[in-house]
């Protein structure tokens, strides 16, 4: 039964529908204890009739309510309502996230590789540490997975789908997996385009009602990034039957990814959708790794036009010499220090490869420690320089950027530009304002949770 606007449950008033699925209807609604917009998610009224199952099921809120991390939708409780307009309904009660889920995007076509790899980042960063704590998220897929307006990932309902499962129910049939696949507690309870597709992002193990375990979430994030990067849905067929018989013995279409999508990516791809889960990628933190190994060869633009004179070419010998000279002082000190040494400071010093007459502006380091970005007063755009790179490049869609900063991540780039305080990937792209400035601010952080700090002025507090 659909709750109208004004409904109480328990201390929480309906304000609106957000959304459907297998797992139950999802309202906007208002905490009146915190003063706080919240996610309500009422349950299938199944578990109104199995109270072994809503009691697994409240157990199971609890362990993940415990799960804290900036990339996972906080769960905050379980309500019972006692109301005559929702007597006898439980709900979860949930962290709102505003934003676009990632199928509505996709809805929209392809994301480009640049931007569809700082969502799969925070992906995978959710699972693992989900994965750390013991908990399989068993129904990861687009749209289970809410994208902000500030670029932050937050991926919905860990672990939920096993807790809708009956108890002690076998899964030997292609209609009783369904029936306890991914978010779908009966074939009733949904339309037949949610459980096709929850159907498309299951695991071959799923699939057949095998043991699942964290390599299930690693094969549908392959899944996800496969169809971000190509905008088409990996496994498809009319009937859910279909779908699975698609996922067990269907072929992959590699072909669909755009012709540029790095090496690495495609290895990454086909590691994670492997049928055979032991052959599979055995933990998400290593998908992290091979995507930034994927972007940093798109990173080796060049750059062209008079700042690359042939006055640069002893700065560039230069700085080979000071990095080479720096790299074996590293190695020294690694090699012949003691366990009862006391901890020392490596200190880098690199000279830009411009000429003497250009003015070098707040040079910023990644958090990585892998680059650098800057401004030059000759130059129209922002620069940056791989230090495995001898050349800097300009970053695309930074022209007139003032003051630039890195994302935690450092896949991003914030910088003032025109009144503006904006960001653009760091190898460029269509830049996203974050906000207008009244002054050119003397600088920025972007903290860990996402939040970036500021001072509007030169005179006045962040």
């Amino acid at each position: 039964m659909a709750l109208s606007a004004g409904t109480r449950l328990g201390s929480y008033e309906i304000l609106g529908p957000l959304g459907a699925g297998g797992m139950g209807e999802v309202y906007r609604a208002r905490d009146s204890t915190l003063n706080r917009d919240v996610a309500l998610k009422v349950l299938p009224a199944a578990l109104d009739d199995d109270p072994d199952r809503l009691a697994r099921f409240t157990r199971e809120a609890q362990t993940l309510a415990a799960l804290s991390h900036p990339n996972i939708a906080t769960i905050y409780g379980v309500e019972q309502s006692a109301g005559s307009a929702s007597a006898g309904m439980h709900a979860l009660v949930m962290e709102l996230v505003e934003g676009e889920d990632l199928a509505q995007q996709l809805a929209r076509g392809a994301i480009p590789f640049d931007q569809a790899v700082p969502i799969a980042r925070q992906i995978a960063d959710a699972l693992d540490a989900a994965h750390e704590a013991g908990i399989v998220h068993r129904d990861l897929k687009p749209a289970n997975v809410k994208v902000r307006p500030d670029g932050t990932v937050k991926v919905l309902d860990f672990g939920l789908a096993k807790a809708l499962e009956p108890a002690g129910s076998g899964l030997k049939s292609a209609s009783n997996t369904l029936a306890n696949s991914p978010t779908i507690a009966s074939p009733a309870l949904t339309a037949i385009g949610m459980i096709l597709g929850t159907a498309a992002y299951m695991s071959p193990e799923q699939a057949r009602g095998t043991r699942v375990d964290k390599r299930a979430d690693i094969w549908a994030f392959g899944v996800v990034l496969f169809e971000m990067l190509s905008g088409r849905r990996l496994f498809v067929g009319d009937t859910v039957s279909d779908t699975l018989a698609e996922v067990l013995k269907g072929t992959i279409d590699w072909t669909a990814l755009p012709p540029d999508t790095p090496a690495q990516a495609r290895r990454l791809l086909a590691r994670c959708l492997e049928r055979d889960p032991r052959r599979r990628l055995r933990d998400i933190a290593d998908a992290r790794l091979e995507l930034d190994d994927a972007i940093a060869p798109s990173s080796a633009l060049q750059l062209k036009g008079s700042a690359q004179s042939s006055s640069s070419t002893p700065s560039r010998w230069l700085i080979a010499c000071t990095v080479c000279v720096l790299a074996g002082a590293a190695g020294a000190w690694y090699a012949y220090r003691t366990p009862a040494a006391r901890p020392s400071a490596l200190r880098l010093s690199i000279t830009p490869p411009f000429a003497r007459e250009h003015v070098i502006n707040v040079v910023r380091i990644s958090p990585d420690g892998r680059r650098v970005v800057y401004w030059d007063d000759a130059s129209p755009a922002l620069l940056v320089r791989d230090l495995d790179e001898f050349d800097s490049r300009q970053i695309p869609g930074s022209e007139g950027g003032r003051m630039p900063f890195f994302s935690p991540d450092g896949l991003w780039v914030g910088f003032y530009a025109n009144g503006k305080l904006r960001k653009v990937p760091v190898n460029g792209g269509d830049p996203v304002t974050i906000c207008d400035v009244a002054t050119q601010s003397p600088g920025a952080d972007w903290s860990p949770d996402g939040t970036i700090y500021f001072s509007p002025t030169w005179t006045s507090g962040a």
